[in-house]
């Protein structure tokens, strides 16, 4: 929980990087599902 809410503030901060990663590797995933 704590790695989450820190990954969400920095999102804030200025640090899409991590976010972006993280949603295209859900995309990755769900296509992979398929």
């Amino acid at each position: 929980m704590e790695k989450r809410l820190f990954t969400s503030e920095s999102v804030t901060e200025g640090h899409p990087d991590k976010m972006c990663d993280q949603i295209s590797d859900a995309i990755l995933d769900a296509l992979m599902e398929q």
